[in-house]
């Protein structure tokens, strides 16, 4: 029947993205790389053996085999750490193995998913940042709550409907977005990496399995990444942005993580003092709500910070 609702997305499955990640992972190292021998030219696998990994990590083949395989139950945080030390995982990726390994345990029954919801506190904080773009992100990367500058600089997100404010769909689907950023394949691939360390602390989560399911539709790019299984925590850096506006803009960006919300972000951008790009967002706060990627979701800095 034409009412009848859409299905559930399926969950992810964690079994088969503990194995992709491990294959994965081994298959980045070669024997140099952790001091043993390459016997014999031609090589069957890209990088480590599973023998060779075995070896490494103190485990045996079989063992490794079945962990592999997606089988993590009653795998021991010492043969996990032996393992991420073998592949030589960064923190990140050693939490996301963890995670995938050995999942906290989860009623049956799915609850409904929570309303991200950021304190007026932290609103307050937003709209006090003159000068400095800001804004939240929450799970899945959505966008929450974001200032004027913020507005200026990426757009104003209250000009779309909330399922759409997501960092996730604007980096691939939006072609403004793509021109905004001049190194999009460095936005695009830390994308999905914070998506993939997502994934592995809520493989259950309707709304990510959504979000992948669609990207996955639309974006060669994103199915691309998203095969790789690299992960990555949100951090800081630079960022060179294309704005039509103004211009080039050098901006560099911190990211705190929030106390009492570990899905919570506050992300904030600067330029150097006295560079042209700190007298371009000059320029852009003076605008107001004139500013903006208005060619990307309307016009730009309708108003204050808050849950849009």
């Amino acid at each position: 029947m034409d009412n009848q609702p859409e299905p559930a997305p399926e969950p992810l499955d964690r079994r088969a993205e503990l194995s992709e990640f491990l294959r994965t992972r081994r298959a980045k190292l070669r024997p140099g790389d952790v001091g043993l021998p390459e016997f014999g030219r031609h090589r069957r696998v890209p990088g480590l053996r599973r023998e060779e990994l075995a070896q490494l990590a103190g485990v045996s083949v079989a063992y490794y085999t079945r962990l592999e395989q997606g089988n993590g139950r009653n795998v021991s945080a010492e043969v996990l750490d032996a393992i991420a030390r073998a592949l030589r995982l960064t923190d990140a990726e050693s939490a996301h193995l963890t995670h995938l390994a050995k999942p906290a345990r989860h009623k049956k029954k799915r609850r409904p998913a929570r309303v991200q919801r950021v304190r007026k506190g932290l609103l307050y904080l937003l709209d006090s940042m003159d000068g400095i773009p800001a804004y939240v992100t929450g799970a899945r990367s959505d966008v929450l709550a974001w200032n004027a500058m913020a507005a200026a600089v990426f757009g104003d997100w209250g000009a779309l409907p909330p399922a759409e404010r997501n960092w996730a769909r604007l980096v691939f689907l939006s072609p403004a977005y793509r021109d905004l950023f001049v190194n999009w394949d460095s936005k695009a691939s830390d994308m999905v990496s914070y998506l993939r360390l997502y994934a592995g602390c809520h493989p259950d989560d309707p709304e990510l399995s959504a979000l992948v399911g669609e990207l996955s539709v639309k974006s060669d790019e994103f199915r691309r990444l998203w095969a790789t299984h690299n992960v990555k925590e949100k951090g800081h850096g630079v960022k060179l942005l294309r704005h039509p506006l103004v211009g080039e803009l050098t901006l560099s960006y911190e990211t705190l993580n929030l106390p009492d919300d570990e899905e919570q972000h506050l992300v904030t951008y600067h330029a150097e003092p006295g560079s042209e790009s700190a007298q371009s967002l000059r320029l852009l706060a003076s605008w107001g709500a004139d500013a903006g990627l208005t060619d990307v979701i309307g016009d730009a800095g309708r108003g204050p910070a808050g849950e849009r």
